[in-house]
């Protein structure tokens, strides 16, 4: 996650873990992309990249849902 100007915007590199202890109203987001081992101690030290290609994602509608969902 990186700040901008005040308001922290998601990035593909941010740690699942450390946006759901952010944002937990997140949870959703992932779980519609295919997320559902969100508790998984080894799930929540990926990146968002690594889990999306993983599970066959597209990190970069995820990282710009979860953005528009934080208001970043």
């Amino acid at each position: 996650m990186t700040i901008f100007g005040g308001n922290i915007m998601i990035t593909k590199d941010a740690i699942i873990g450390d946006v759901l202890d952010k944002y937990p109203s997140t949870a959703p987001l992932f779980l519609q992309m295919g997320m559902h081992c969100l508790g998984c101690p080894a799930s929540r030290g990926e990146s968002i990249e690594e889990a999306c290609m993983v599970h066959g994602a597209d990190a970069d509608k995820l990282v710009d849902a979860l953005n528009k969902a934080v208001g970043a």
